[in-house]
């Protein structure tokens, strides 16, 4: 006993030091730039699939694989993050919720990469840096823990050099307050640039220790990583002893479980917990905790505009209806574009028309797949076989008071917070319902009678989502559209004006939960299946990601996603939808009103003719300000001409 006890302490060591580091690259990466990196399991990932493809497809021996890995690509990886990415948010003032979306864009575009380089399908055949004895990858972890340590300490002491206690008080200022850093003669750009080669660094370490241990996938590997995010988020994304005692407490617990065989109703639940206790830690650290993060802020999403051109909803229509004429195998693909446009719907109402950042869209979308088809097989607790249709509707009923999971945190959370919480729900969704096999074997599900044909489901999926989009459209209008619209511009200025904003926000996730169940269960029924993949939380990420650079309060822009996601993943191995809107959604800071406003402002400039509708108020004051005496203009230059001079409108 005691024998095995040792043994498994050893082995949970060992987890405990991979999980180590990736809370120290985080924890790393947000003091020097006030950025939680989604993407750092992404780029753990490509690591790990660079160094495979050195040594194994291009035999290059392996210490100088790691070596250029390590210390080459990984960090140059994360100089160029900070240059090209996350340095133009930071000079537009580092809005939280655009930096937000820009490293779910990295992620997403890394993922996508990924699956387009090398496929889907898992590696089995990665090399091995450091071997299995379990004081390797621990050993690993506390080295670069003391050394990280060092160079942050807010003090100096005797022995430690005094341009590692500088770097420390310079990190901790441009965190505070970048600007007035500079003012000081600090240079915040090589401070983040640091921060972040150092942070690739670690996630690049991370990927390759843990490559040979577990599935190396594009979507696997990324989700793992993940989840350890509970480390630095325990260790409020300060304390670098606080993550690396917690990483090595939750590894020893999770290896020492492994011993435990309960019987009973109860055994798969606890053998799910004892498997996935960061998992666990994750959603204690998020829906318990206090939020993190100092710089939180209300999303500030990129809109379309208010109104949408008739044109526009002529060619949509238009374009959903084509596929009617499809056969085969391109009827059946179309097939999921209504319901994918339903599921991002629900995100235009938590987040375009609530303001609310929900990263666990696809918890519910998959829940609401996952009891249509319980509900359909006779598989539900306490209630009989429905038919499908039924099924469908009481699915719906059944997963919308679930959206409370991530309402309630959303009453005291915003921006990072709410991010982390949304993110944990449905993560703990995935791990704790559809990877389950209690929940999900031998689950089938067929389509109601006499629509069994692509075509047909097809017109009853252009119904439904022509629901969805009354729905939608009913929450911009009345006494409800303006509460939304008021709580999602100034939350504080609504309280303050009466508007209920804690049970508005209960009913903008309820809303959300419902709609996103309906697309789930339409999902299901036009594969004829439940497929957990379908609905893991890196789906997630990458549909919010998508609604939001495509018009996060608008429902054509929804709909435009669905059929950008669907269309570019069709006839090709995967990950192509990933990569493009990776891209869009990382160079959010280059177009922060999004790709439409982009567009449209840069058609405006290429046209001969001045516009002879007024231009807005506010437009017209920050060009005055931009045109004012000291902001690198004439002072000439903000007098209006004069009447003789303006050209005269033709009539």
């Amino acid at each position: 006993m005691a024998s095995l006890t040792y043994d498994l302490t050893l082995a949970g060591l060992s987890v405990g030091g991979a999980a180590a580091l990736t809370g120290i690259g985080l924890v790393v990466t947000y003091r020097a730039t006030g950025v939680l990196n989604f993407a750092h399991g992404a780029i753990a990932m490509l690591c790990a699939y660079l160094l495979r493809q050195f040594t194994v497809e291009w035999h290059w021996p392996l210490w100088p694989s790691a070596v250029v890995t390590l210390l080459v690509v990984a960090p140059a990886i994360g100089l160029a993050l900070e240059r090209f990415v996350f340095r133009p948010l930071a000079v537009l003032g580092g809005d939280p919720a655009q930096t937000l979306v820009a490293s779910i864009g990295v992620f997403v575009l890394l993922v996508g990469g990924a699956a387009l380089l090398w496929g889907q399908g898992a590696r089995d055949d990665t090399p091995t840096l450091v071997a299995a004895d379990p004081w390797g990858q621990l050993g690993v972890a506390v080295a670069v823990a003391a050394v990280v340590g060092a160079v942050l300490r807010p003090s100096g002491g005797r022995r430690a050099p005094r341009r590692w206690t500088r770097f420390g008080r310079e990190l901790r200022a441009v965190v505070d307050d970048r600007s007035l850093a500079v003012l000081g003669g600090i240079d915040a750009d090589r401070v983040a640039a640091a921060g972040w080669a150092f942070g690739s660094f670690t996630a690049g370490l991370t990927g390759v220790l843990l490559a040979p241990y577990v599935r190396l996938d594009p979507y696997g590997m990324p989700l793992l990583v993940m989840e350890v995010v509970a480390v630095a988020v325990a260790a409020r994304m300060r304390s670098l002893p606080v993550a690396v005692l917690v990483a090595l407490g939750i590894g020893v617990a999770q290896s020492q479980l492994t011993r435990f065989h309960p019987s009973g109703r109860a055994e798969p639940l606890i053998q799910a917990v004892g498997a996935n206790l960061f998992v666990v830690a994750l959603l204690v650290a998020a829906l318990v905790l206090p939020g993190v993060g100092t710089r939180d802020a209300l999303p500030r999403p990129a809109t379309a505009p208010a109104r949408t051109p008739a044109g526009a909803w002529i060619v949509a229509v238009l374009l959903f209806l084509i596929p009617l004429g499809f056969a085969g195998r391109d009827l059946h693909t179309s097939v999921q574009v209504p319901a994918l446009g339903v599921i991002l719907l629900s995100l235009v109402v938590v987040t375009g028309r609530g303001g609310q950042i929900s990263l666990g869209q696809a918890a519910y979308a998959g829940l609401g797949a996952l009891f249509t088809a319980l509900l359909a097989a006779g598989r539900f607790p306490l209630l009989p076989s429905l038919p499908e249709p039924a099924a469908l509707l009481m699915a719906v009923l059944l997963v919308a008071p679930l959206g409370l999971l991530t309402g309630w945190p959303a009453i005291g959370r915003h921006g990072l917070a709410l991010a982390l919480a949304t993110f944990a729900v449905g993560v703990g969704v995935s791990r704790f319902v559809f990877a389950q096999p209690y929940a999900t074997s031998g689950l089938t599900l067929g389509r109601p009678a006499g629509l069994d044909g692509d075509r047909a489901y097809y017109v009853v999926e252009l119904g439904l989502l022509a629901c969805a989009l009354l729905a939608t459209h009913a929450l911009r209008r009345g006494r409800t559209g303006r509460a939304l619209a008021a709580m999602r511009d100034d939350e504080a200025g609504a309280a303050a004006a009466g508007v209920p904003v804690p049970s508005l926000k209960l009913a903008a996730f309820v809303a959300g939960a419902a709609l996103a169940a309906l697309g789930g269960g339409m999902l299901a029924m036009g594969v004829r299946a439940f497929d957990p993949a379908a609905f893991d939380p890196v789906r997630g990420l990458l549909w919010f990601a998508a609604i939001v650079v495509l018009g996060a309060d608008s429902t054509l822009g929804a709909l435009a996603a669905a059929a950008l996601l669907v269309g570019l993943d069709a006839g090709t191995r995967g990950g192509v939808a990933a990569a493009v809107i990776g891209v869009l959604a990382a160079l959010i800071g280059r177009f922060p009103a999004g790709p439409y406003e982009a567009a449209r402002t840069a058609l405006a400039r290429l046209r001969p003719e001045r516009s002879l509708t007024p231009t807005p108020l506010g437009a017209r004051v920050r060009a005055g300000l931009r045109a004012a005496p000291g902001n690198g203009r004439p002072a000439s230059h903000t007098t209006a001409p004069p009447e003789a001079a303006r050209p005269t409108p033709h009539t």
